[in-house]
């Protein structure tokens, strides 16, 4: 089952797909891409980071910049607006961007599933009392206004029947920290980053209560590579060949994580390698290689469940006109499913 694509995007497609079939040629003259992270250099950009230093982006006629960003929605607005070319973004920030801008001549789309499941949690610490979701009515939640855990909590909200809380706005830096100091009761974050994040700060992983959305009744989708429309039209087989690229080097990347580190450590020298590792082995067993990513297939999305998503983030986030599932995925640039059988051996 294909999502039907709303027609403007659909004639792009088409065209794109027709250049792929009678101009394989086009990425092979060294085409530059400029690519934007979701966040800083942490473990998971290693993801990307791999294919780069195997020179697998050059190998596919591509001259690849990656930078890092800080945040999905910086992210999606920075490939609308031309600056970047592809992107690794939140779904539900492609989402909101297509919803609330439903006139934007650029809209970035999504291309490649690559967390099957957001990372988004509620975290605190077991002194509050807090164990399960009903714990939290009535309490006082923390994160950055942006925070995508934050950003869709009334989904988690509604399937968990939890009201009357409380939202404290901080930077990022701070998010822990408040925890910590007592400050907030709860907080929301990638799953991930929190969790070592208090560690950083003192707390011992055993003194963590982790309540991940999707094991809660939210299977949102997480971050997937985007591309612009533009990038697209005028050339469809840099997509193609990025993709390809890519999958190469996660696959890489995912067998041998302790090791893909050192490529995270080359772009910012101050990171903790130790704690990288960790968090680039958690992402991999979490929401890259969740059981839903291996059940559905890595890099794809299910019909059904994207397009409740679309109806969720719709309400939640208050759009100015409904998300239209097929306007913002596309599967046009898919490599034959053996290509796309990256992910490792399920852990016994």
């Amino acid at each position: 089952m294909t999502i039907a694509l709303f027609s403007p995007l659909r004639r792009c497609l088409g065209l794109a797909a027709a250049a792929l079939l009678v101009a394989p040629s086009l990425a092979l003259a060294q085409t530059p891409i400029k690519f934007q992270l979701d966040w800083r250099f942490e473990g998971p950009a290693a993801l990307f980071l791999g294919s780069a230093a195997k020179g697998y982006y050059k190998a596919a006629g591509l001259d690849v910049t990656i930078d890092a960003g800080n945040g999905s929605g910086g992210t999606v607005t920075r490939v609308a607006s031309g600056t970047y070319d592809m992107g690794f973004a939140d779904m539900a920030a492609l989402m909101e961007f297509h919803a609330n801008n439903p006139e934007a001549p650029n809209k970035p789309v999504a291309v490649l599933m690559v967390y099957n499941n957001t990372p988004a949690a509620v975290l605190a610490l077991k002194k509050s009392g807090i164990s399960k979701p009903s714990d939290l009515n009535g309490k006082k939640l923390g994160a950055p206004g942006f925070d995508a855990g934050r950003r869709a909590f009334p989904i988690f909200a509604k399937a968990n029947n939890i009201s009357g809380v409380q939202w404290t706005s901080m930077d990022p830096p701070l998010r822990e920290t408040m925890l910590v100091r007592g400050d907030v009761e709860a907080i929301t974050g990638f799953s991930f980053t929190s969790l070592l994040n208090l560690e950083a700060r003192g707390v011992k992983a055993e003194d963590v209560v982790i309540l991940p959305y999707p094991q809660h009744g939210v299977k949102l989708y997480g971050n997937v590579i985007i591309a612009s429309a533009k990038l697209i039209k005028d050339n469809p087989a840099a997509v193609k060949a990025f993709i390809s690229a890519f999958l190469k080097g996660a696959k890489e990347v995912m067998a041998k994580p302790d090791e893909a580190i050192a490529l995270v450590k080359a772009r910012d020298g101050i990171i903790n390698v130790d704690l990288e590792k960790r968090r680039l082995r958690m992402a991999i067993d979490s929401v890259v290689a969740s059981p839903d990513a291996r059940a559905e297939g890595f890099g794809v999305v299910n019909p059904g469940r994207l397009s409740l998503m679309a109806s969720q983030v719709s309400d939640a986030f208050a759009t100015k006109t409904r998300i239209d599932a097929g306007a913002v995925w596309s599967d046009a640039f898919l490599p034959p499913k053996a290509e796309l059988n990256i992910l490792p051996p399920a852990k016994k």
